[in-house]
């Protein structure tokens, strides 16, 4: 009989334990959520059309997610942080100390490749839409925005326009024009404020991500909406989707196959129009 040296039966003893644990582990956590019984769903706060309230695209789309692996949501709704990174750690891959536990799936959260480097601690997959830059504008005295932003902004050396500060529609307008539109720039707390303002005529365009102004002014007709395809913006586009705690294969691959299912019966397009939102895949 062929004997084997016993650090090499050690060796293949322990690899057999690795291996037979990493399944497991994916196994029990999956096992986990369906003794559960409930998916949690990590949403933002304070984000139309997204989420807010209890109501949003987000919060239909997690209940969709849910149900396609036969689990009811569970939809918590927090706060955001600092930054993004801030949100995955406290709601994707450690937890909170004030909330407890993460939850089993953030949504909109951007699938980048370079952010993914940045927070290899949390999975990201799944895009279900492309943002992109709109703007909101009184047709008769904003041109539409597109082109160079030197010729396309130059009137907001004479007119306001709003946007929610601190944001990326908030930096590119400050910088461009070398700087000239700054003194016409309102800053609002939000995107709905800024809205409100355009619809009050304090100013005569918002400038802010397409999706929220399209739900912000459902069922409104006096003013012209589009993206602003301006050269100097950027990023242009940008996807969001979802994350998962890094090693949560399982569960990255039910949720995926479930989007997948939802995308083509039509289910992700239906929520995004529920909503009064363009669904947009490219």
């Amino acid at each position: 009989m062929k004997c084997f040296p016993r650090r090499q039966l050690l060796l293949g003893f322990a690899a057999l334990l690795l291996t037979c644990h990493l399944p497991a582990h994916a196994d029990e956590q999956m096992d986990a959520i369906h003794k559960r019984g409930r998916l949690k769903v990590a949403v933002y706060n304070n984000f139309p059309p997204y989420s807010d309230a209890g109501k949003g695209i987000d919060v239909e789309l997690g209940q969709a997610l849910a149900a396609k692996l036969g689990l009811q949501a569970e939809i918590i709704g927090f706060k955001a942080g600092e930054d993004m990174g801030d949100d995955l750690r406290n709601m994707v891959w450690k937890g909170h100390y004030l909330r407890g536990e993460p939850a089993d799936v953030m949504l909109r959260v951007p699938v980048d490749p370079e952010f993914a480097k940045d927070n290899e601690q949390a999975r990201i997959f799944g895009p279900y839409q492309q943002e992109v830059m709109g703007m909101a504008r009184v047709a008769s005295r904003i041109p539409t925005p597109s082109g160079s932003a030197a010729v396309a902004l130059e009137v907001f050396t004479r007119e306001k326009i709003g946007v929610e500060g601190d944001t990326l529609a908030d930096s590119f307008l400050g910088g461009v024009l070398q700087g000239r539109l700054r003194s016409n720039i309102t800053h609002f707390r939000s995107i709905g404020e800024a809205v409100k303002a355009l619809q009050e005529d304090s100013v005569a365009a918002v400038m802010a991500p397409l999706a929220e102004l399209e739900g912000a002014l459902v069922g409104e007709t006096r003013f012209a909406l589009e993206e602003a395809k301006l050269g100097e913006l950027s990023p242009k586009r940008w996807a969001i989707g979802m994350a998962v705690k890094a090693d949560s294969d399982e569960l990255a691959t039910a949720l995926g196959g479930a989007l997948a299912e939802l995308q083509k019966d039509g289910t992700v397009a239906a929520i995004f129009k529920r909503h009064g939102v363009t669904p947009r895949t490219n």
